[in-house]
């Protein structure tokens, strides 16, 4: 299930501060990406598809006010949680910051353990499931805790991988998943898996989501990918 295991991304050009940041994150359990500037920041969240994004403000060509700026302004990765990281302890700064579309602002030195307990928190919202939660989404209510499904009151039998794919669809409903990050949020990036192989796995969720008469609530959208709904 490693491409259930939330993702973090380091924008940070100081390779120590990286390495400090990589380490505990790793140790808490979670997956993790870096980038030592703004521009290969931007090309790792498409390429990644991160849960959350640590993102340093100081950072040579393109700040992390500016790349908080651009992510924020796309609908795609609008949603995408940033805490973002400074030495820079005004209140105005902590305001820009925050106003740019930063989701928390901590000032370094930082608590490792407050920072790591931001960045849990932060999950729990962004990835209810990968903390045990429940979703919900109209008539399909999905337990991660017991590994069920149900749909209108009626429990529906998920193989592994389908249970991992409807996972990622209700943890963000309405989003269009091309097949590439779907193959990294449901398979993960160390396992080998031709992008056919998610049409085979989607085709299966479908047939189960359907089974007992209702509608398909998997959409596909041409030439982009899937989404729920």
């Amino acid at each position: 299930m490693a491409g259930q295991v939330p993702k973090v991304l380091i924008i940070e050009d100081e390779p120590a501060q990286r390495e400090v940041l990589a380490y505990n994150l790793e140790a808490e359990g979670f997956q993790v990406a870096q980038a030592g500037d703004g521009e290969e920041g931007l090309l790792l969240v498409e390429e990644e598809t991160p849960d959350l994004i640590l993102l340093d403000w100081m950072l040579p060509g393109l700040s992390g006010i500016e790349v908080c700026r651009r992510l924020k302004s796309k609908s795609e990765t609008r949603g995408l949680p940033v805490v973002m990281l400074s030495a820079r302890s005004e209140e105005v700064d902590r305001v820009r910051g925050l106003e740019t579309g930063a989701d928390d602002y901590m000032v370094k030195p930082y608590s490792l353990a407050e920072l790591m307990a931001r960045v849990r928190a932060h999950l729990r919202r962004s990835r209810p499931a990968s903390v045990g939660e429940r979703l919900e989404w109209t008539d399909i209510v999905l337990d991660s805790e017991t590994h069920r499904v149900t749909r209108s009151g009626q429990e529906l039998k998920l193989g592994p991988t389908e249970f991992r794919l409807l996972t990622t669809f209700m943890e963000r409903p309405g989003r269009v998943w091309s097949r590439e990050q779907l193959l990294d949020r449901v398979w993960g990036r160390d396992i080998y898996v031709d992008t056919r192989t998610v049409d085979v796995h989607v085709g299966r969720l479908r047939k189960a989501l359907t089974k007992h008469g209702h509608e398909d609530p998997v959409r596909t959208v041409r030439g982009a990918g899937y989404a729920l709904g």
